[in-house]
């Protein structure tokens, strides 16, 4: 990691910076592999309001380039389009080289602590999914379905969520009156859906209160139990199990205890479905913003990762990659936000508004950079017998 004493008191000149822009040389170079330049003319170009950017991210990696935009010290017309030059052109993995020290602390913190252990499996409930229904229901569909819609036949989000739960029911071969086990429930959009239209009694679980009470709301009348619990206390036998959204909070201490529970808690003749997010490469650190203001102790998982953990447990049925509608479920997301922005702006300030705007259109520029994947795995027993058949 760069030493303090190696920028000079105006925090421009520093590191080989080029005389006439300030700009540090190693800067120029990884932005110029992106195709960015700072303060050009393109939309994915980054507008510098100060040179203390050069700082932040020098020191503090892609940390400080993510809270350097919270703070207002840089812009882009298309924020999202400047994501995902950056990861395309692998920008944060280079970076990484002149952070050794943060890295192997990251590192080392990520795999020697279990940071999902059943302590802290409420803290991503309490620090992100309770921060305000109201942020959630502004942003999501009617559905409030928190994870990537299914775009395929879909002109909407509503009509894409509504959709993505449909397909997760035909995947699963649900049947009216089959046990189906949630595996976090979110706001008891699809426990709904799968009681309502496919006649299923529901089991959901959550670490959110928030979620946890509006879940109960949304599904009342229906045969749908909701309940404020993490997944190592599930006790009972299940037709079908499906967790969406819900394995990035796992962390690869706990995959074999994760889909050891799932095994003992499945029929024989049974399926589940998985549906995650997944990074295209298996990686021993996170990204530090994200897990700092957004997701913290989360851990995306690599196909290998899972592939590993399941391997002599579960049978892989199907695996479907669909990472390309993340990318527009995001935007509309932000779309929804943005318009609702006026109505919220009295109940959050102007640093939240920067800290979602970025949060939303980097994750959506993380997808569409071919970095992060949307996987729905359906899994099975080796007992079940019969043939499936994969639904798209």
């Amino acid at each position: 990691m760069l030493r303090e004493e190696e920028f000079s008191n105006n925090g421009s000149t520093y590191l080989g910076a080029t005389a006439d822009t300030g700009i540090p040389k190693v800067l120029q170079r990884l932005s110029a592999a992106a195709n960015i330049r700072f303060d050009g003319d393109a939309p994915w170009d980054i507008q510098v309001k100060s040179h203390r950017l050069y700082r932040h991210i020098l020191t503090k990696g892609s940390l400080g380039f993510g809270e350097a935009y919270m703070n207002g010290i840089w812009d882009a017309d298309k924020l999202d389009e400047t994501i995902t030059r950056i990861l395309r052109a692998d920008v944060d993995g280079q970076l990484n080289g002149w952070m050794k020290l943060r890295l192997l602390a990251d590192i080392l913190r990520q795999n020697v602590l279990n940071l999902q252990s059943p302590r802290r499996a409420f803290q991503i409930g309490e620090r992100h999914y309770d921060i305000g229904n109201d942020i959630f229901s502004a942003m999501l569909d009617r559905s409030m379905n928190y994870s990537c819609g299914y775009w395929e036949y879909a002109d909407s989000l509503d009509q894409a969520q509504h959709d993505k739960m449909d397909m997760i029911c035909r995947k699963l071969d649900l049947q009216p009156g089959e046990k189906l086990l949630e595996i976090g429930c979110g706001w008891g959009g699809l426990a709904r859906h799968a009681a309502k239209y496919y006649k299923a009694e529901v089991t959901g679980i959550t670490v959110s209160k928030e979620q946890l009470h509006a879940a109960r709301r949304r599904c009342a009348g229906l045969s749908v139990d909701i309940r404020y619990m993490d997944y190592r206390e599930l006790d009972g036998n299940f037709d079908k199990l499906v967790s969406v959204g819900m394995f990035e909070h796992v962390g690869p201490k706990n995959y074999t205890t994760y889909f050891d529970t799932a095994t003992e808690l499945m029929k024989d003749g049974g399926l589940f479905l998985l549906h995650t997010i997944g990074i295209h490469a298996t990686s021993k650190t996170v990204d530090p913003w994200i897990n700092k203001y957004i997701f913290p102790n989360g851990k995306l998982p690599s196909a290998k990762e899972i592939a590993s953990a399941i391997d002599n447990r579960l049978v892989i049925e199907d695996w479907h990659n669909f990472g390309h509608d993340y990318d527009r479920t995001l935007m509309a997301w932000w779309d929804n936000f943005q318009r609702a922005w006026s109505a919220l702006k009295g109940r959050y300030d102007q640093r939240f508004y920067r800290m979602w705007k970025y949060y939303l259109l980097s994750c959506a520029g993380f997808f569409r950079s071919r970095q992060g994947h949307l996987w729905q795995i359906v899994l099975s027993k080796r007992q079940r017998t019969g043939i499936y058949r994969s639904i798209r």
